[in-house]
C-alpha cells in the first residue's frame, strides 16, 4: 500500500474560491444602503447631474444626522461645512417620518454657511 506524504490542496482551493465569490457578491449588496432612509414621494423628481460629486446629508427616522455616511451632531456638521466650497452640490435625504425640526435646523445651518446648491431627494410617486 502506498503511503500519503502530502495533502492534496486543490479541493481546498476550489472551496475557498467559491466562498470568496459568495462573500464579495453579498458584501457589494450590503454596502449599497448604509443609512436607512424612507424617502417621501413626489410627482416631479429630477436626478443630480452626473458630472458633479454631491455631498450627502441625511436625517433618518430616529432624527439622527449623517454627513457622508457618518453620524454627526449639528456642531460637528457646522465644523465640516466650513471646509466645503459653497458651490458644492449638497443632496439632502430626509426620512418621511422624521420630525420637521431637525430638517429646519439643517436648512438654517446651510443658509448660515451660504450654501445655495441644494437638492432634496425624493422617490418618484407611483
Amino acid at each position: 500500500m502506498k503511503r500519503f506524504d502530502q495533502i492534496n490542496m486543490i479541493p481546498f482551493i476550489d472551496i475557498m474560491l467559491v466562498l470568496l465569490a459568495i462573500v464579495l457578491t453579498t458584501a457589494s449588496f450590503v454596502s449599497q444602503g448604509l443609512i436607512e432612509v424612507n424617502l417621501p414621494s413626489a410627482e416631479q423628481v429630477t436626478e443630480a447631474p452626473a458630472d458633479t460629486e454631491p455631498v450627502e446629508i441625511a436625517i433618518n427616522a430616529q432624527n439622527q444626522l449623517f454627513f457622508a455616511g457618518e453620524q454627526l451632531s449639528h456642531e460637528d456638521l457646522a465644523a465640516r461645512l466650513v471646509n466645503l466650497n459653497t458651490d458644492t452640490l449638497i443632496v439632502l435625504r430626509v426620512d418621511k417620518v422624521a420630525v420637521f425640526e431637525p430638517f429646519v435646523k439643517l436648512i438654517d445651518l446651510l443658509k448660515k454657511h451660504q450654501f445655495k446648491n441644494l437638492s432634496i431627494q425624493a422617490q418618484a410617486a407611483l
